[in-house]
């Protein structure tokens, strides 16, 4: 988290998070727009908490899938995320990110799904 400067949540509750994050001017394209994999892995950080907050003690999760849908070039503005868990199973999370600028905009949706297992089981690919 350090090194991506991904920065930590503002607040969290059972199914939700939220978090502020603003880019450092050396993480912009040279055009000054913010680069699509990044708003990814802010995604897959932003998801994975809210995941977090559901899922039991005596279990761990993994990304299964995540898709970013871009809705407008982000730029060197603040960033307003909101992610939530939308559904539940026993072994799948769902979960949907907003990443809006300060001004309410929405810059970007996000979503993925989160396989929950006890610790110790294998995974599904047999790794």
């Amino acid at each position: 988290m350090e090194t991506l400067r991904l920065g930590t949540l503002r607040e969290w509750g059972e199914g939700w998070i939220k978090k502020d994050w603003a880019p450092a001017p050396e993480l912009l394209n040279s055009d000054g727009s913010l680069f699509g994999g990044y708003i990814a892995a802010l995604a897959d950080q932003a998801l994975a908490f809210a995941a977090m907050t559901m899922v039991p003690p005596d279990a761990a999760f993994r990304t299964i899938n995540l898709h970013v849908n871009f809705i407008r070039v982000g730029r060197a503005h603040p960033l307003w995320i909101e992610a939530r868990v939308v559904a539940t199973t026993q072994r799948l999370l769902t979960v949907r990110a907003d990443f809006r600028r300060d001004d309410g905009t929405l810059i970007a949706e996000a979503s993925a799904q989160q396989l929950v297992a006890p610790f110790g089981a294998r995974a599904e690919s047999g790794q």
